[in-house]
């Protein structure tokens, strides 16, 4: 008698083959897809948005003293500190380092069109400069600043600080800067998992999120 094909056998291998495929697709994709796209979009955007940088520039310049981008150190790709740019929306004797949501009077030093910028967050557009120069990416942990010195450590403990940091992550879709440290450094869960379906789920909410103003939070409350 001839031996026929097992059914639960076949259902097995077929699994096997699939997670298989699955696991490889995610490989490929942190290693050499995601960095693709991050460039063709950054580079699509900015040719796109040029028009609108020329006239945030502008405003900033006629609005107040100082330049229109400024740069910011910040922690990137395994500790590598790099040069951040946003444009700028605060005045020049606003405290350095600081985040602006422990600022006792951050009303004080954010100019008229900074608090625009910042509710539309407009003012992080500049940030596509480090996208398409390799420094971040679209999607991943948002670059803490070199003081942070608790959640770089949290990061540097969860795996997320092997990862190119973020335009946006999993914290500007639940909560932003109401989000205490230990939960910002959740970016280790993403950091194991990371696929094109989850960095495009977070881009989708992080627009929804842009357009409510969810999540901003200025100084001390």
């Amino acid at each position: 008698a001839g031996h026929g094909i097992n059914p639960a056998d076949l259902f097995k291998t077929w699994g096997r083959c699939s997670h298989l495929f699955l696991e490889g697709g995610m490989i490929m994709y942190r290693k050499y897809l995601k960095r693709w796209f991050d460039f063709i979009f950054a580079l699509i955007a900015l040719i796109i948005l040029s028009p609108l940088f020329l006239c945030i520039f502008i405003v900033i310049k006629s609005n107040s003293a100082g330049p229109a981008v400024f740069k910011q150190a910040r922690i990137g790709r395994n500790g590598q500190v790099f040069q951040m740019y946003k444009f700028r929306t605060m005045a020049l004797n606003a405290p350095t380092n600081c985040p602006t949501h422990l600022f006792e009077k951050p009303e004080a030093f954010i100019t008229k069109p900074g608090k625009f910028m910042r509710g539309t967050s407009l003012d992080e557009l500049p940030q596509l400069i480090n996208i398409l120069k390799g420094d971040m990416s679209i999607v991943g942990p948002r670059p803490s600043l070199v003081n942070q010195a608790d959640l770089i450590l949290l990061r540097n403990n969860n795996g997320s600080s092997a990862v190119r940091p973020g335009l946006t992550g999993l914290a500007q879709i639940n909560g932003r800067d109401e989000l205490p440290i230990d939960q910002k450094a959740n970016d280790g869960i993403y950091a194991e998992h990371i696929t094109f379906l989850k960095d495009l789920k977070i881009i989708i909410n992080t627009i929804f999120i842009v357009l409510t103003h969810s999540g901003i939070k200025e100084g001390k409350q």
